[in-house]
């Protein structure tokens, strides 16, 4: 009987019950997930592993690189192992487990072993050797009630199952767990809304671009690969991304690498180590983590936006120090194919502070002017509430193009869907709701939001479904650009003051608290004390006589 992927996910958590005491809560994700990468490999090259083994003594004294073409060619997969063990073959030699698991990583192809550097896995091996537990770890993930052989878990599906896990490991952490992974419903309605515009994709051999500057476990380069090879099967995606979440980097390598897929995915700060500064992309996608501050990162951004201006990333302007969400937004900007070029289209997921937040003429507000002024925001979209993992806060999908269509050109398209959800059965984390995919008998929201988008109508009335109710709703409206403009201006005016030397004021002096002090004195000495008295009153009489003849 087949499993959901997060029954299989349920299952390799629960392995953790092993790690208690020696591991933290905040510690298990760093032994489930190398693990499960490992057996991962290891499944998949099980059926070739005979023939690889048949293969080696003829390849002896041969390059790597002709060793690494006919091993490759043998198992169908761009990885191989040249080990005579297996993970399950390790569990004979227990006094030496250890040592044979290191030997048979090392074995690996180079592409793999990198991968399992950046899970920092020797260090847990170690460990886990010295609490006497790497054995019944091992144990554990060979069992037969646990296959992830290709045969039982497709790519898709393993996919998943990578992504439940970091979820869990980031919510057991106390961690952000939007960092590291969006709902699959929200990926699929941006890539649909910024896709479903593209005439060219169905051309044979179509060859395309997809980027993602903070691309997590690769979810958005999937789903987008996925929806131009399922429109045309001929079409050559590129995907390219980004992270400096080493877990998420690594799980998002092997499952780029276990698909075969065409993507190249650098380590490391987006900002501080740009990937791919020559580069440039048809489609952007990304997630950039909410309200994260980039003070670590300010020297290098405020540079780059001082010296080099609009001839750099950050010319539009800096946002404030704790959200750096404009940023990545100016940063994918910068990575746009000229129109001339054939243009390009992003989607990017925010909160509410890059919309509201900053006043005219502050850092956020002359981002969002630049942005509008060269005509480059196509539509926002309001989405549901408690749509994802870590935080119950109302987000909105920003699509951004330098290649609008005609009708579109000096516009700007107000898409709400806050109402398009169905409540979760169960909910995980701070996720209740679910945008709709016309599967599990749901309404399907995203075809309708993405056909709201092509409509691009003024003040669109529809009824759609809301959480099993029909509602009625104003669902698009259409702006010009000008209209989002405005300018802050400070109206001075002098100073008025109204004096009058009446005797009415005059007479209001001795109840004026300053006036009666000018008549009172601190000092100790009586004599002293009823001298400095006596010339107060003198100094008031003074000021009453000189008010009078100002009357």
């Amino acid at each position: 009987m087949s499993q959901s992927h997060s029954q299989i996910a349920s299952f390799i958590w629960s392995i953790c019950n092993l790690l208690r005491g020696p591991y933290k809560r905040n510690e298990y994700r760093k032994v489930i997930l190398p693990f499960t990468v490992l057996r991962r490999f290891d499944c998949i090259l099980a059926l070739t592993k005979d023939k690889v083994l048949a293969e080696l003594p003829h390849l002896f004294g041969k390059s790597d690189n002709i060793v690494s073409e006919s091993l490759i060619r043998i198992t169908g997969v761009p990885f191989y192992n040249k080990s005579q063990m297996d993970m399950k073959k390790l569990l004979d030699d227990t006094d030496n487990i250890a040592i044979n698991l290191q030997s048979y990583i090392n074995d690996f192809s180079p592409n793999v072993q990198k991968i399992i550097e950046y899970f920092a896995f020797s260090e847990q091996i170690a460990r886990l050797q010295d609490a006497n537990l790497l054995y019944l770890v091992i144990k554990e993930f060979v069992d037969d009630k646990l296959d992830l052989s290709p045969q039982a878990v497709d790519n898709m599906q393993m996919g998943l199952v990578f992504e439940e896990l970091i979820r869990i490991g980031a919510e057991q952490s106390n961690e952000e767990a939007g960092e590291h992974f969006t709902p699959r419903e929200v990926i699929k309605l941006m890539v649909n809304l910024l896709l479903s515009p593209e005439a060219d994709l169905a051309k044979s051999h179509v060859v395309k671009t997809i980027f993602d500057p903070a691309c997590g476990t690769g979810g958005m380069l999937t789903a987008a690969e996925t929806y131009i090879k399922e429109l045309n099967r001929d079409a050559k995606p590129h995907m390219y991304g980004q992270d400096w979440n080493k877990e998420s980097y690594a799980v998002c390598c092997s499952d780029m690498l276990i698909k075969g897929e065409d993507a190249t995915i650098h380590y490391g700060c987006s900002f501080e180590d740009d990937g791919f500064t020559a580069d440039r992309f048809d489609y952007m996608l990304a997630n950039p983590p909410f309200g994260v501050e980039w003070k670590k990162q300010q020297k290098t951004i405020k540079d780059e936006h001082e010296k080099l201006g609009y001839g750099g990333r950050f010319g539009a302007g800096l946002p404030r120090i704790n959200d750096g969400s404009l940023l990545f937004l100016q940063h994918m900007i910068s990575k746009m194919r000229s129109p001339e070029e054939g243009g390009s289209r992003i989607g990017i997921v925010f909160n509410g502070s890059p919309l509201f937040t900053g006043d005219a003429g502050s850092g956020e507000s002359n981002i969002r002017r630049w942005i509008i002024e060269n005509d480059l925001l196509e539509a926002i979209i309001a989405m549901p509430d408690q749509l994802f993992y870590n935080t119950g806060i109302s987000t909105y999908i920003w699509i951004i193009t330098n290649k609008k269509e005609v009708r579109r050109q000096g516009k700007i398209q107000l898409i709400d869907a806050r109402q398009f959800y169905h409540k979760m059965r169960k909910s995980l984390g701070n996720k209740r709701n679910i945008i709709g995919d016309g599967e599990d008998g749901r309404f399907d929201h995203i075809s309708l939001i993405t056909r709201i988008h092509s409509d691009f109508i003024h003040d669109q009335k529809l009824e759609f479904e809301s959480n099993s109710e029909t509602k009625t709703a104003i669902v698009s409206k259409i702006f010009d650009n000008q209209d989002f403009g405005y300018s802050k201006i400070t109206v001075e005016r002098p100073l008025r003051l109204n004096f009058q030397a009446s005797a009415e004021r005059i007479a209001r002096l001795d109840s004026a608290s300053a006036f009666a002090r000018l008549a009172e004195s601190k000092k100790k000495d009586p004599s002293e004390k009823l001298k400095e008295i006596e010339a107060g009153k003198a100094l008031q009489e003074k000021i009453r006589t000189a008010l009078k003849d100002m009357d």
